[in-house]
């Protein structure tokens, strides 16, 4: 390994600081949820993979612009809303290759 020339530590002090994922959280969107807990969530830190039961735009209206207006970002793919939060982008390139 000495042959790479490696500064493992160094590298762990140029990562302190970045955005990381703590936690992907699933759940079910059915209009009995509490919508400030996805807020909370996304605010956290978390991603949400979200099942939307019923339509879409009365089910997410409750938390999907406070989350938006905070820089999270929020996509609706094949029946579910995934969620991230600030700073992570959710990218769908492959989606439209």
């Amino acid at each position: 390994m000495d042959a790479f020339n490696l500064d493992l530590a160094g590298a762990e002090e140029h990562l302190d600081g970045l955005s990381d994922v703590d936690r992907v959280v699933l759940g079910i969107v059915d209009g009995s949820d509490d919508p400030a807990r996805w807020i909370e969530l996304v605010a956290e830190g978390c991603v949400l993979v979200l099942s939307i039961e019923g339509p879409l735009e009365e089910r997410v209206s409750p938390f999907a612009e406070p989350i938006a207006d905070a820089g999270g970002t929020l996509m609706h793919f094949r029946g579910f809303l995934i969620v991230g939060p600030p700073g992570i982008d959710i990218d769908n390139g492959l989606l439209l290759a």
